[in-house]
């Protein structure tokens, strides 16, 4: 099991102030000093965080991995080209959205994104594709002769926080059930795509308190996991809230 750290929250603090504190590339190693198995930073096309000078020095300066999100923007694939991460996850995308709120709508027909993943690939990038658990969605992204797929863990992650996705508190029995449902649907989804031939990667919402029955599945080999180490890095310091998370990815998956 591979920890990626994703540290986009590290420029969106500094972003806050237009200044040049806190550095990414000091950020990305600290996290690999602590035992993270790569690095994660999404490149949007508001630019809202991460900026195209980040890119080019993490993928410089990172001495595991470097996984770059991105959408399928030709101007974004084309930065991907040049800097040549170990992966590229291509990522859906909307300008108004606070964090990305689901997978991506695979379409058979969808050439913008055959594009760009015929690109990434020529330019030798291995390419995943951040998707919801959906069985038929998994099957698009087999046809689409994509090595590997991350799974949209959204929907147990926020039955793991006792709210709908309108904010309203549920029952405890409401909550636990819910989120029993959405950790089958990662299970199924997690089994079915493994089964057909695709490395399985999990991501989105993942926290210090509901990350291990993810971690737990076995076909998972990459969790990504970004605001909650950045976010407690304020209490703990980034080095300690890698290895907090790390030693809870180990011991799920070695109890």
């Amino acid at each position: 099991m591979r920890l990626y750290v994703n540290i986009d929250h590290v420029a969106t603090l500094r972003e806050a102030r237009k200044t040049d504190e806190p550095d990414v590339v000091q950020a990305a190693a600290a996290c690999e000093r602590a035992g993270a198995d790569g690095l994660t930073v999404h490149l949007r096309e508001d630019r809202r965080h991460i900026q195209d000078a980040d890119v080019a020095a993490l993928a410089t300066s990172v001495r595991t991995v470097l996984n770059l999100e991105l959408g399928a923007h030709a101007e974004i694939v084309r930065i991907a080209t040049k800097v040549k991460p170990f992966q590229a996850t291509l990522v859906p995308e909307k300008r108004q959205e606070i964090t990305t709120e689901g997978g991506l709508a695979l379409r058979k027909g969808d050439r913008r994104l055959k594009d760009a993943i015929a690109r990434l690939q020529g330019a030798g990038i291995r390419v995943s594709l951040f998707i919801d658990p959906s069985l038929k969605t998994i099957d698009l992204a087999k046809w689409l002769d994509v090595p590997a797929i991350e799974i949209h863990t959204g929907a147990y992650a926020n039955a793991s926080k006792g709210r709908a996705s309108n904010g309203v508190r549920r029952t405890v029995a409401s909550n636990e059930q819910r989120r029993d449902n959405a950790l089958n649907e990662l299970r199924k989804a997690a089994a079915h795509a493994k089964q057909i031939g695709l490395a399985v990667h999990a991501g989105h919402g993942l926290t210090y308190q509901n990350v291990q029955p993810v971690a737990a599945i076995p076909e998972i080999e990459e969790l990504n996991i970004g605001h909650s180490i950045v976010s407690n890095a304020v209490f703990w310091g980034l080095e300690e809230a890698v290895r907090r998370m790390k030693t809870l990815v180990i011991t799920a998956r070695n109890p």
